[in-house]
């Protein structure tokens, strides 16, 4: 048995009994004297356990106190390794600004539980790395602001940038959620300029002014299921599906990607995959399509399958 596994064991022991001598630890566990003091020991000092030596009861036992630390998790799956490093890195995203200080004492807990488990905060940094490939470089100006929204349900008056068309436009809006997605920061609203619901980049908002007025709310489920029905960021009803067919060399990689909650996929026999999606802007779309190269065939729909091939056509005009 682990030395992990046998810690956690003490609880489970001593969660159903009100107390147990050293002996019945010991024979429990299968350890010598040694072992126990320093298992107890260890507890105790490093792990911050609510372990009590009960003279009355003649054991040990766990602390009844409600404010006494539960026994904290020695390992870390890959998720919550990721969740770690994601709270890290948001909270680094954030700082400078109001957010960033807020953050800061739920950070040093975070460090204080990592310290109290035997792990060098400084040295999990070091040993796990997390990659930004898509992250845009840019100052949230107007993050505090619309969170602060969003959370106290009050409506934002926001100038915007659409860089598409580079085109700037002030709007009201009554945020309903925020979303990070791909590493940036986005916010589902309902626009009272367009009266109806619009996501937008925080970070092409340039000034966000906070209002008195109550935020309108929209039906969560209903606003998730709208914004969230087709591919990728771009919200809207699906106007039609993408038929991708990818390689034998890429389609065992694809295969367990998650493109959209309702995709569809099929193995064929010569080893290739192809992939079934619904859009409704196919800019996101065409992107991640070209950045698999020849990898990947535009089956249908016949409109996106000219888009496609126009943006080779200018790429291949570019490299001639």
């Amino acid at each position: 048995m682990s030395e992990t596994d046998r810690l956690y064991r003490y609880k489970t022991l001593l969660s159903h009994r009100r107390a147990m001598t050293a002996d019945e630890l010991m024979a429990a566990q299968e350890i010598s004297l040694a072992t126990f003091k320093r298992d107890i020991a260890k507890m105790r000092d490093r792990l911050g356990t609510p372990i009590v030596f009960d003279k009355d009861l003649g054991g040990y036992r766990l602390d009844s106190d409600p404010d006494a630390t539960e026994l904290p998790g020695l390992w870390f799956t890959q998720d919550e390794i990721l969740a770690l490093m994601t709270i890290q890195n948001m909270i680094e995203q954030l700082d400078p600004g109001l957010l960033g200080p807020k953050l800061k004492p739920f950070r040093k807990r975070l460090d204080d539980m990592l310290t109290r488990q035997g792990l060098d905060p400084q040295e999990l940094t070091q040993r796990v790395r997390a990659v930004h490939a898509g992250k845009r470089r840019m100052q949230l100006a107007a993050f505090e602001t619309i969170a602060k929204a969003t959370f106290e349900r009050k409506q934002v008056q926001i100038v915007h940038t659409n860089r598409q068309k580079s085109e700037t436009v002030r709007r009201v809006i009554s945020p309903q959620q925020l979303v990070h997605y791909r590493d940036n920061w986005y916010v589902d609203t309902w626009c009272h300029l367009r009266k109806d619901l619009r996501s937008f980049s925080i970070d092409a908002i340039t000034q966000a002014d906070l209002l008195e007025a109550t935020a309108r709310d929209v039906d969560i489920a209903a606003m998730r299921k709208q914004l969230g029905s087709s591919y990728g960021i771009f919200g809207g009803a699906p106007k039609d599906w993408a038929e991708l067919t990818f390689s034998p060399s890429r389609a065992e990689w694809v295969r367990h990607e998650n493109w959209h909650p309702e995709q569809k996929g099929v193995m064929h026999p010569d080893g290739s995959y192809s992939l079934s999606v619904p859009y409704s802007d196919e800019r996101e779309l065409i992107g991640d399509i070209l950045r698999f190269g020849a990898d990947v065939q535009v089956i249908a729909p016949s409109s996106l399958r000219k888009q496609v091939q126009k943006q080779i056509e200018r790429m291949r005009e570019m490299y001639s």
